[in-house]
């Protein structure tokens, strides 16, 4: 009889057969992104180079775009080839967003520093503390226009906020069929329109009750009112419906009225974006100029007072320094450029209010 022992267990099991994924079977190095981008641009150097050989100029503009263009058939390339076809498709399309991405930034960032070189020149004290009455040549300043934008986008920020914001609050909490789609349709045109008309519709009804050829502050406030309540209405219905239902639900749960769970728990809880929307409707209508050289006219001079006379604003005076040239005429210029700046300054700073507004009123900050 024969008896065949077992060999002891060595506590050791055996290798298991390596598994091949197909999402990490090749890579590419640490860094090829920037390796392939820098020689796509090394070649585009060199062919412009070439060009300039006969023409006498480098197109330094010129060779960063082809760069740029070749770098997006380049990785797709390498990457398909080390890394599978599914990883190339992924390079390629963050190649293209981030390209997309440079592309917009190119327009913002050649205006701000085209504003900033050119509006320095007149930046000055007597810039922010004279008007242009009696000033023909250099010197003068914009003080008129702009404490002229700050009262009209003010009133017409105190004419469109609570309508557009009032409005929203019916569209979604108590708004049901025709009426509320009416409401939204009209708020789709108003959104549309194009904002000389806004000014001829401020201008015919104040010269209604004044007569013709009326122009006055409040009238060119009314016409940014009527752009920016549509503004106002969109933005504020959709942070709105942002909010969960849940929230709604246990407030009335707990007895608490409707309009007291709006007021306690949907606005707080939806403060931040409406906020911002109105930033941005306010942004929206403080550089326009149409409506206000329609309903508000312009003038060289201070007028606090938006019941009486003409009233200047800061898009108004940029447009009348640059299209009224005198002697000299960099004078005219300069102070249109130092106008532009002052109105992004202006925005800027109504920007960052409102992000602090926002953040102190966010519900987790509570009170």
């Amino acid at each position: 009889m024969t008896v065949t022992s077992t060999p002891p267990e060595t506590g050791r099991r055996p290798a298991a057969a390596p598994i091949a994924n197909s999402l990490t079977a090749g890579r590419l190095p640490k860094g090829a992104s920037w390796t392939i981008l820098g020689s796509v641009l090394v070649v585009s150097a060199v062919l412009f180079g070439a060009i300039a050989l006969t023409t006498g100029e480098f197109n330094w503009v010129g060779a960063i775009v082809v760069g740029a263009v070749l770098y997006v058939p380049a990785i797709w390339l390498f990457s398909s080839i080390v890394e599978g076809r599914r990883r190339a498709k992924d390079r390629l399309v963050t190649a293209l967003v981030t390209g997309a991405f440079l592309l917009a930034m190119i327009p913002l960032i050649s205006v701000t520093i085209t504003v900033l070189s050119l509006g320095l020149a007149r930046f000055d004290a007597d810039f922010f503390t004279m008007s242009m009455r009696n000033v023909t040549g250099e010197g003068g300043g914009a003080l008129h226009a702009i404490i002229g934008t700050l009262l009209m986008t003010g009133t017409a920020a105190i004419i469109s906020i609570p309508i557009g914001l009032m409005t929203s609050i019916y569209l979604v909490e108590y708004g049901r069929g025709k009426i509320a789609r009416g409401i939204r349709f009209l708020v789709d045109v108003m959104t549309g329109i194009p904002s000389i008309v806004a000014g001829l519709f401020a201008y015919a009804l104040f010269a209604i009750f004044f007569g013709p050829g009326v122009r006055l502050g409040i009238a060119g406030a009314v016409a940014l009112a009527v752009l920016m309540i549509p503004v106002v209405v969109r933005s504020s219905e959709e942070m709105l419906r942002l909010v969960p239902n849940e929230l709604r639900e246990a407030s009335l749960a707990l007895g608490v009225p409707k309009w007291l769970t709006i007021v306690k728990v949907v606005l707080p809880t939806s403060i931040a974006g409406i906020t911002t929307g109105i930033m941005l409707a306010i942004a929206r209508v403080i550089g326009e100029t149409a409506p206000l050289l329609i309903a508000a006219g312009f003038t060289q001079s201070m007028n606090y007072n938006m019941f009486e006379g003409r009233m200047q604003s800061l898009p108004v005076f940029v447009y009348t320094q640059y299209a009224n040239q005198g002697n000299p005429a960099e004078a005219y210029l300069d102070r249109a450029w130092a106008g532009a700046l002052t109105l992004i300054l202006i925005v800027m700073a109504l920007n960052l209010i409102a992000r602090l507004v926002a953040r102190y009123f966010a519900p987790k900050f509570g009170r």
